[in-house]
C-alpha cells in the first residue's frame, strides 16, 4: 500500500486503459530511449476513487472520483516555467521505466494532476481522457480549426480519438485511413467523413494530416495530400529512432511538420468533451478484464483483429 506523500492523494483504481505504448514494453522490453532494467508495473490511463490525502492536500476529499494525468513534472525547469510541461526532462509518468504505472490496486500522485470526475461519467470513460488528450494535443498542434480539412492516418485508439476531436473542432472535412476493416467501420459511426483503405483509396487534399500510425507509408502518402503551407502533426511512433520524409515535397510546398510528444493542459477540454457528448469514449472500449488478466489485455490487440481498447478493472 503505497503512502501519499505531501499534498499527493491516494486512490483507488477503478478503471486502467491498455495502450499500445503498453504493448511496446510488454513485447519488446523499450520504447525508444526508455528501456525496462527491472520489474515494471505497466500502465497510464487511469481512473479511480481517492480514499486518503496526503500532507497539505486540500484539492480533493476522500470519497471523490478523479480522473489521473499520469506525468507529473517537476514545476522548476525551462520547459515547465514555458507551459511545456510536457517537456520537462524530470517528469514521472506512470508505467514509464523506472516508474511503476496504474495496473495496480492504489497508486499515488500530486494532487494537482487528480481532476475530479462528472458523476455522468463512467470511471472507464475517466480512465479514457489520458489518450483523448493525446487527440486534443495532436489537434492542438495542427491547429484544427472551423472549416479545415483534416487527414488522419492510423484508426487506432489515437486515430480514433484525433479524428473525433477534431470533427468537435469545427473540421468540415476529417478523413480516416486504415487497413483495418473493423476500425474503418467504427471511425464512419462514429463521424468520419471517409473511411479510407490505405493504399487504395486516394485520400482528398487537407489542411492537416495528424499521422498516428507510425507507418512509413502512411507519413509519405498524407503529407502528399497536403495542400501548399499545410501541417504535419506525427503522433504514431514505428519500431526505428529514426524514418524518411519526403523532403523535396516538404520544401517545395513549405509544408510544417511536427512532432507531439504526449500533452499539457489538455485535461479540463477532455472531461468537458466527453461531459456534453462531443465525443464519444465508449465507442472505443472492446474489452474488460480483471487485474489478474492484464496479460490477456496486452495481448488483446495481436489475438484479436476488433481490439480497439481493452480495459482493466483493478
Amino acid at each position: 500500500m503505497p503512502e501519499p506523500g505531501p499534498r499527493e492523494v491516494l486512490v483507488e483504481v477503478t478503471s486502467v486503459g491498455v495502450c499500445g505504448s503498453d504493448v511496446h514494453y510488454y513485447e519488446h522490453g523499450r520504447i525508444g530511449s526508455h528501456v525496462v532494467r527491472a520489474p515494471l508495473v505497466l500502465g497510464h490511463e487511469s481512473a479511480g476513487r481517492v480514499v486518503a490525502l496526503g500532507e497539505g492536500a486540500s484539492k480533493h476529499a476522500e470519497g471523490d472520483r478523479v480522473t489521473l494525468e499520469p506525468g507529473v513534472p517537476c514545476g522548476r525547469c525551462r520547459e515547465c516555467r514555458a507551459g511545456r510541461y510536457n517537456l520537462c526532462p524530470d517528469v514521472v509518468f506512470f508505467g514509464t521505466p523506472p516508474v511503476d504505472g496504474a495496473f495496480a490496486r492504489y497508486v499515488t500522485i500530486h494532487e494537482d494532476f487528480a481532476f475530479a470526475l462528472p458523476d455522468s461519467l463512467s470511471d472507464d470513460v475517466g480512465a479514457l481522457m489520458e489518450p483523448l488528450s493525446v487527440g486534443i494535443w495532436a489537434c492542438r498542434k495542427a491547429g484544427v480549426s472551423a472549416g479545415d480539412r483534416v487527414l488522419v492516418t492510423g484508426a487506432g485508439p489515437i486515430g480514433l480519438l484525433a479524428m473525433q476531436v477534431a470533427l468537435a473542432f469545427g473540421a468540415t472535412q476529417v478523413e480516416i485511413s486504415d487497413v483495418n476493416e473493423r476500425r474503418l467501420e467504427l471511425a464512419r459511426q462514429t463521424g468520419a467523413t471517409r473511411a479510407l483503405r490505405a493504399g487504395e483509396d486516394e485520400p482528398a487534399e487537407a489542411d492537416a494530416l495528424i499521422e498516428c500510425s507510425g507507418h512509413p507509408g502512411a507519413l509519405q502518402a498524407g503529407i502528399a495530400a497536403l495542400r501548399p503551407a499545410g501541417t504535419a502533426v506525427l503522433v504514431g511512433m514505428g519500431p526505428g529512432e529514426s524514418g524518411e520524409v519526403p523532403l523535396a515535397l516538404i520544401q517545395g510546398r513549405e509544408i510544417w511538420v511536427t512532432g507531439t510528444f504526449r500533452y499539457a493542459n489538455t485535461y479540463p477540454t477532455a472531461i468537458a468533451l466527453a461531459a456534453t457528448g462531443r465525443v464519444d469514449l465508449d465507442s472505443i472500449i472492446t474489452g474488460h478484464f480483471g487485474l489478474e488478466d492484464t496479460e490477456t489485455a496486452l495481448r488483446a490487440g495481436r489475438d484479436d483483429p476488433g481490439s480497439v481498447k481493452p480495459v482493466v478493472h483493478p
